[in-house]
């Protein structure tokens, strides 16, 4: 079992205690996302659909204004504005300041606004790559996730290409961290995230998810896990026979992306980012009784 860096992060006056693996919540705010698109778009719905994770236990709520699946439509800053700030703001209002929110974005603007309407933490899946993200980064003080992707949702599946995965991921998530620093970002603000689904064929999946602790041990950094519906764990299926019985359908992927978290968290990752929340809360839960973690 790998050690999990063992990290305090901080926002708000606030402190998230990651010596033991947190859950992190998705809330998709978009009308197009591959496995939840439409269903929680509006403030209403996301209010439920956090009010439900809430309860479920979630440590983390991640509000997504924009879709990042491969083929994904490009999202205007106004657009992305509209869909994520109302939300942040409408569950800051109704569940207080105690339950951790992250926005999940590259856009600096989005940054900016979600931080100051209640937001802690800034998810971004192309690790500040954007003009004027680093620097927004660095000015709003909050934990930064950086996740290591290549080139954009309509390019990503073409640069899926590596000589040795492990290296190469780790050589470009260090130049991330190197640039984030470098601007202000503090480091033991940092979490990584190796960007599963991003970038990555299935064997490449296959050689990560048994080296997540070097990643850990490398950076001596916090990791967040994120496999959750992916198409990798619907490849799995497929190998297995398995999609037949369950035809196939993203939502129908959660019991095993719930035991491929386990699998990180028993290699050190820190957060595991999930859609199901009562399924990984209940097996981390179960993990923790049984190995004092």
């Amino acid at each position: 079992m790998s050690q999990r860096a063992i990290r305090q992060l901080h926002a708000h006056g606030k402190t998230l205690d990651l010596s033991t693996p947190k859950v992190m919540g998705i809330l998709n705010v978009t009308p197009d996302s591959c496995s939840d698109g439409g269903r929680y778009h509006g403030v209403d719905r996301a209010l439920a659909h956090a009010e439900s994770m809430i309860a479920d236990g979630v440590h983390i709520i991640d509000i997504g204004g924009e879709s990042t699946r491969p083929n994904a439509t490009a999202v205007g800053t106004d657009e992305e504005l509209r869909r994520v700030v109302p939300v942040v703001q409408a569950i800051r209002q109704h569940f207080g300041d105690e339950i951790w929110l992250s926005v999940d974005t590259s856009n600096p603007q989005v940054m900016q606004a979600g931080i100051e309407s209640g937001a802690d933490i800034i998810n971004d899946v192309r690790a500040l790559r954007r003009d004027g993200a680093v620097e927004m980064a660095a000015s709003l003080g909050v934990p930064v996730i950086l996740m290591h992707s290549r080139g954009e949702p309509d390019t990503m599946d073409d640069l899926a290409v590596y000589d040795d995965v492990v290296a190469e991921v780790i050589d470009e998530l260090s130049h991330s961290i190197e640039r984030a620093v470098s601007a202000g970002v503090a480091r033991e603000q940092l979490v990584i995230d190796v960007g599963m689904g991003f970038a990555k064929t299935y064997e490449y999946h296959q050689v990560l998810m048994t080296q997540l602790g070097t990643f850990i041990r490398q950076f001596e950094l916090p990791m967040l896990f994120g496999v959750s519906r992916k198409r990798f764990l619907g490849e799995i299926l497929q190998r297995t026979g398995l999609d037949s019985l369950q035809n196939h359908q993203p939502h129908d992927r959660d019991i095993i992306g719930a035991g491929m978290s386990l699998l990180a968290v028993q290699q050190g990752a820190s957060i595991v980012r999930v859609h199901d929340v009562a399924k990984s809360v209940q097996m981390l839960s179960m993990w923790q009784q049984i190995y004092g973690e």
